[in-house]
């Protein structure tokens, strides 16, 4: 294998025979990525959903609504919902199914601060617990979950396969792995201004609400080092799931991937 092809799968989430991976466009040591990535989420955790709307106009709503779709909930379902500390996923779960349980696991507490205060505003703290928690060792027995989500947070796993093979392990034979994630992959006559976008408004913004630039800048570029979508099925079926599947939305902004542990 050349140099340039273990730099290609850097690029996409797997550690070099160096010991480095990616932090957006930066190289960094493998040991390192976490506690930046925790840093950055640190720092905007108060802010992060009200920039989710100011990102994406609001369609990460729609996206959202799309994923719980796909999961069906149904009364007596278990969910592990993975980097959602704020709950957003999980809150809409809970509410589209009676006598429904959600663990939502994070490895930022000050995210999960934010989820379990807006649970107890809701008045879904009884359904809903809040761990901290690595998506690489997840804190919980195998196969005690029926589904697993994960929205706009593997790109930030520092070794996505073994992520990947955690989810498997923790799902119950039959359960459902689902996947929210942005692409690098939007149609072709949409990218010059996609990238536009993504560039100049999005730190811009970051900052303007935030206050934090660097954060926004970070998580633009950690979405062009994610792998496409066909690249992404080819990860989850080597973890082992069955009956794997994506689709994409919003001219490939985003893309919904799914898979089964029979």
């Amino acid at each position: 294998m050349s140099a340039r092809d273990n730099t290609a799968e850097n690029e996409h989430g797997e550690i070099a025979e160096d010991g480095t991976t990616h932090f957006g466009f930066k190289t960094v040591k493998e040991e390192d990525k976490a506690s930046l990535v925790k840093g950055v989420f640190n720092s905007v955790a108060d802010q992060y959903d009200i920039m989710n709307d100011v990102m994406s106009a609001g369609v990460h709503r729609l996206w959202k609504n799309s994923l719980i779709n796909s999961v069906n909930p149904r009364p007596g379902m278990r969910l592990l919902d993975v980097a959602g500390g704020t709950g957003d996923i999980a809150f809409r779960f809970l509410e589209a199914a009676p006598r429904t349980h959600v663990t939502v696991c994070d490895i930022n507490a000050e995210m999960l601060r934010v989820g379990e205060g807006r649970a107890k505003t809701k008045g879904l703290d009884d359904r809903c617990e809040f761990v901290c928690g690595d998506a690489m060792k997840l804190p919980f027995p195998d196969r005690s979950m029926d589904a697993y989500t994960i929205a706009f947070g593997i790109r930030n796993v520092t070794r996505i396969e073994e992520a990947l093979a955690d989810a498997y392990r923790v799902l119950k034979p039959g359960g459902r792995f689902y996947c929210l994630e942005f692409s690098p992959a939007v149609v072709p006559v949409l990218q010059d201004a996609y990238d536009a976008y993504s560039f100049k408004f999005i730190p811009a913004m970051g900052q303007m609400v935030a206050q934090d630039r660097d954060s926004y800048q970070y998580l633009v570029e950690s979405i062009r080092r994610f792998p496409t979508p066909e690249k992404f099925e080819a990860m989850i079926k080597t973890a082992g799931f069955s009956r794997t599947s994506w689709r994409s939305m919003s001219a490939g902004v985003v893309a919904i991937h799914s898979g089964t542990r029979i």
